[in-house]
C-alpha cells in the first residue's frame, strides 16, 4: 500500500474517532455546579434560632448523599451537597442563597427550609433562573408555575392538610365549636384558610383564633384566651416549641379539647416528648410518611432499610424522630431527578425533569401515597391520612385523601 494512502486511512480513522468523542461530548450538557465528575447542590437550614429542631433534615439529607457517594455517585458523578445556617431568619436566608449561587456556583439549592426564608429567596432564585426545588414548606405558593417556574414544593400544602380537617370535622364534631393558634406568616395564613376554605357555611365554627410570632419566648397568654372562649375543639398551626409549648399548656389549664396539631410539629421526639407524651394523647393529625415510633411499621422492609441507613450514615440521628425519614425521603426524590437528567445537567432540564415525576415513590412513604408533577403541577405529593397519638405512638386511620387545592 503506498504510504499516502495509509495516511490518508490513518486519518480518516482519526477524524471518525474525533467525531464520535465530540458527538459523546456535545450529549453533555452542564451548568455551575456540574461537572464529569460533581454535582453541587446547595441547601439552606435553620440549625441554629426558634426552629433548630428542623436542623436534623439537612443532617439526614447529607448522610443520604454520602451514601449515593459511597455507592458510586449519580451516572458517576459525585455530590457535593453544601448546606448553610440562617437561623431561621430571612435576611440571613437571601445571604445564603446569593453565596450559594454566586460564590460557591451550585447548580440548584435542594430544600431550603421555611416559609419566610423561601419568600425572602423566591423572586431572587426566579431572577436568576436557578432552581429553588422541593422547599421545605407546605405554603401553597410554592405550586404557581407560570409566575415561579424555578420554585417547586414536595409537601403536601397546608391548605390541602386544612381542608382535610375540616371534613373529619363537619362529619365527627358538627356542633364544635374551634379555637385556633396560628403562626403569622404565610404557612399558618395558608392553614386557616384551607380549614375556613373547608368549613365553607360553617367556618363560623371557629369562634376563635390567635396567632403568634416564632420568636415569641412564649404562648401562654393565647392559650389562656382559646381556652376562655369556650371552645372545645383546639387546633395548633406552629413550629415544633411553639407546639410543644402550646401541648403543655392545654394540659396544665386541664383543658380537654380535641385536639388537631399541624402535620409540620408531628415529631415524638422534637414536639411531642418536650411537651409530655401523657399530655398529647389523643391528638389528631395527618401523615403522609412512615413514623418510626408507629409498632404498624416494626416489620416493615422501608423502615428497616432506614434504620440500616441510619446506622451506617447517620449514627448520631435520633430514630424517633420522623425529620429524619422526612429528610430521607426529600434527598431520595433529589436523586431521582438527577438521574432523570443523565448527562444534560442543566438547570433548566433539572426543572423539566422534576416536572416529570410519574408515581414515584419511597420506601419510607405510607402505602399507595405517590408522587407526582407534572409542568403545570408542582405539587408533588397531595395525598395523606389521618393519624392519632396514643400515648407512645401514632396510628394512622381512615383513607388516603386528596386535598383538592390547586392547580
Amino acid at each position: 500500500m503506498p504510504v499516502r494512502v495509509r495516511n490518508l486511512v490513518t486519518l480518516t480513522a482519526f477524524a471518525a474517532a474525533a467525531m464520535i468523542a465530540a458527538t459523546a461530548q456535545a450529549q453533555k450538557k452542564y451548568d455551575p455546579g456540574a461537572s464529569d465528575t460533581e454535582i453541587k447542590i446547595g441547601n439552606i437550614m435553620p440549625y441554629s434560632g426558634p426552629a433548630s429542631a428542623y436542623g436534623t433534615i439537612g443532617k439526614a439529607q447529607a448522610a443520604y448523599f454520602n451514601k449515593i457517594n459511597a455507592e458510586g455517585g449519580i451516572n458517576g458523578r459525585k455530590i457535593n451537597f453544601i448546606s448553610y445556617d440562617d437561623a431561621f431568619s430571612p435576611p440571613k436566608a437571601v445571604e445564603q442563597a446569593r453565596k450559594l449561587v454566586e460564590s460557591d456556583e451550585v447548580l440548584l439549592i435542594f430544600q431550603p427550609l421555611g416559609t419566610q426564608s423561601n419568600s425572602a429567596i423566591q423572586k431572587y432564585m426566579n431572577a436568576k433562573k436557578v432552581p429553588q426545588l422541593f422547599v421545605a414548606t407546605g405554603a401553597t405558593k410554592w405550586g404557581d408555575p407560570q409566575n415561579f417556574p424555578w420554585t417547586m414544593g414536595w409537601q403536601p400544602n397546608y391548605q390541602s392538610e386544612g381542608r382535610i380537617y375540616a371534613a373529619y370535622i363537619l362529619k365527627n364534631y358538627p356542633n364544635g365549636k374551634i379555637a385556633a393558634l396560628w403562626q403569622n406568616d404565610d404557612a399558618g395564613k395558608d392553614q386557616m384558610k384551607g380549614l375556613r376554605d373547608g368549613l365553607g357555611a360553617k367556618a363560623n365554627m371557629i369562634i376563635a383564633d390567635k396567632s403568634y410570632e416564632v420568636s415569641d419566648p412564649t404562648i401562654d397568654s393565647q392559650i389562656v384566651a382559646l381556652k376562655d372562649s369556650g371552645a372545645d375543639i383546639m387546633m395548633t398551626w406552629a413550629a415544633p416549641k411553639g407546639a410543644a409549648q402550646a401541648i403543655r399548656k392545654v394540659a396544665e389549664l386541664g383543658w380537654k379539647p380535641v385536639y388537631f396539631l399541624g402535620n409540620v410539629s408531628t415529631s415524638v421526639a422534637a414536639v411531642l416528648k418536650p411537651a409530655g407524651l401523657d399530655n398529647s394523647k389523643g391528638i389528631i393529625s395527618t401523615a403522609y410518611l412512615k413514623d418510626p415510633t408507629d409498632p404498624l411499621w416494626k416489620d416493615d422492609p422501608g423502615i428497616k432499610a432506614w434504620l440500616a441507613f441510619m446506622d451506617k450514615y447517620f449514627p448520631d440521628g435520633d430514630k424517633t424522630n420522623a425529620n429524619n425519614i422526612y429528610g430521607y425521603a426529600t434527598a431520595q426524590t433529589m436523586v431521582q431527578v438527577l438521574k432523570q437528567c443523565g448527562d444534560n445537567l442543566t438547570r433548566e432540564n433539572v426543572m423539566k425533569q422534576a416536572a416529570s415525576l410519574k408515581d414515584v415513590t419511597s420506601e419510607v412513604l405510607l402505602p399507595g401515597i405517590k408522587i407526582n408533577t407534572s409542568a403545570n403541577d408542582f405539587f408533588p405529593i397531595e395525598q395523606m391520612r389521618l393519624m392519632k397519638f396514643n400515648g407512645e405512638a401514632w396510628e394512622v386511620f381512615g383513607d388516603i385523601i386528596t386535598g383538592e387545592v390547586g392547580h
